[in-house]
């Protein structure tokens, strides 16, 4: 890939994995806009990669709870970073098993649509507005329980489909539920780093199995992701706290409509 794709690539992922706005839109959409080839699913995941080392770095504290919770739980233990860690495995099982669904039918590649990420970007951003205008705002993480845990891991498997947004769709049912929205965005990034993992894990040993290798455009763009998703980590954490979801609401309404405009050749010079 040409350096400035490789750039741009990082930068939008990095931003739109951890701000509400569906990261796996907008790397479909990259390619559309800008006449280069698609990067394909192993850079995705590569970038994906990036991410998920930012976030490891910002939450290192509760990563640090999460894998003691975790030897606490193989000795039998029920304290606070163990029931943490608990949630984060319950809320995990159902992306993973929702993608090797996808995967074993080869559905993988079905949603890289346009028309998909546009009707998505509307339907989420409306009921990521309602749930945070309209959500309690009592609860914290120490709250939850194995529904909740469920309910918010049943949402992030629907992020596998482009333009649903995981972060957008985890935060809007932790806020339908009750969660304080620094809460509910907190345990969106804690619980994103084993479905990101896994995702990554599973196709690096695809890749080792057919032989093939780790493209360097796939490096460089995880590494430039790492240092733009750390800067978008802390940007939500204090926007969603100050201001709530409603820009990102917004900004996937304008997204949806450039892009229906885009599909049907609404506006003069611009049509697929």
């Amino acid at each position: 890939m040409p350096i400035e794709q490789i750039l741009l690539l990082a930068i939008i992922q990095g931003f739109t994995e951890f701000l509400p706005v569906s990261s796996s839109g907008h790397l479909i959409l990259l390619p559309v806009f800008s006449g280069w080839p698609d990067q394909g699913l192993v850079t995705d995941v590569m970038v994906h990669l990036g991410s998920l080392v930012a976030v490891i770095v910002y939450f290192w504290r509760d990563v640090l709870r999460i894998i003691s919770g975790s030897f606490g739980l193989l000795r039998g233990q029920w304290t606070d970073n163990s029931r943490l860690a608990f949630y984060i495995g319950i809320g995990t099982l159902p992306a993973i098993a929702f993608g090797l669904f996808l995967k074993a039918f080869g559905l993988m590649s079905l949603f890289r649509n346009v028309e998909i990420v546009a009707w998505n970007a509307i339907i989420f951003g409306i009921l990521m507005l309602l749930a945070d205008r309209y959500g309690r705002r009592d609860k914290e993480i120490q709250n939850m329980g194995i529904k909740q845990a469920i309910a918010i891991g049943v949402a992030q498997a629907l992020a596998i489909i482009p333009g649903t947004s995981r972060s957008g769709i985890t935060m809007t049912v932790a806020r339908s539920l009750g969660f304080r929205r620094a809460e509910a965005a907190r345990f969106s990034f804690l619980l994103g780093i084993p479905a990101i993992a896994a995702a990554g894990g599973l196709t690096m040993f695809e890749l080792v199995e057919t032989g093939q290798s780790i493209p360097m455009d796939g490096i460089y763009a995880a590494t430039l992701t790492f240092i733009s998703a750390l800067i978008a980590i802390a940007f939500l954490m204090r926007l969603v706290s100050k201001i709530g979801l409603l820009p990102f609401a917004l900004y996937r309404f304008g997204l949806a409509a450039v892009l229906f405009a885009f599909i049907y050749g609404w506006l003069p010079g611009l049509s697929a």
